[in-house]
């Protein structure tokens, strides 16, 4: 009869299938609460601003100098909010980064693992039923082969995408073109 594995074995295999899921949680967790201390941080920021600037669009002596403050006031907040989309985007892609090495890293160990169960299973088949049991894992391996190059190609498209989308968000990272000032 065949076993594949021991108990302790089994109980590893789980262990590690639970040590990879909370290593994606917690990558996952960090880049959410990165996300949201920014969000707090420029939330919190321009409120700031935009109370002083009402502040200091209200001690306007006249309309000339209002309209001379306003257009002075529009170029920081264009800043800021600049500034936090390319940290939120920065924070998306490390985040996305490192959830994928993880994945990949654990794809491949679980695929290592299950060829070396299945070569296990040819060794250790009952008498006379190798050559079935071995048609019937060789059949197994080229789909789980198949699906290993689907993968791959999943995984390589993603991070085409994501180049992709850092080429054409470079351009951002220049700072907004300054306000004219009104005459």
């Amino acid at each position: 009869m065949y076993t594949p594995y021991t108990t302790e074995q089994f109980a590893s295999l789980q262990k590690a299938q639970i040590d990879s899921l909370l290593t994606l949680a917690h990558t996952a967790f960090a880049g959410m609460e990165r996300l949201a201390a920014l969000n707090l941080d420029t939330a919190r920021s321009l409120l700031e601003d935009g109370a002083g600037s009402a502040r200091t669009l209200l001690s306007a002596p006249d309309l000339q100098t209002l309209v001379t403050l306003q257009g002075s006031l529009v170029q920081p907040t264009a800043d800021k909010l600049a500034a936090w989309s390319r940290s939120a985007y920065e924070i998306g892609a490390s985040t996305r980064d490192e959830l994928g090495k993880t994945l990949d890293a654990r794809i491949s160990e679980a695929s290592q693992t299950l060829d070396a169960s299945l070569d296990a299973l040819v060794k250790q088949a009952p008498a006379g039923t190798e050559a079935a049991t071995g048609a019937s894992v060789s059949a197994l391996k080229s789909a789980l082969g198949a699906a290993s190059v689907a993968y791959a190609t999943f995984s390589k498209t993603a991070r085409q995408v994501g180049d992709q989308l850092d080429s054409q968000l470079a351009p951002t990272a220049k700072p907004a073109p300054k306000a004219r000032k009104a005459a």
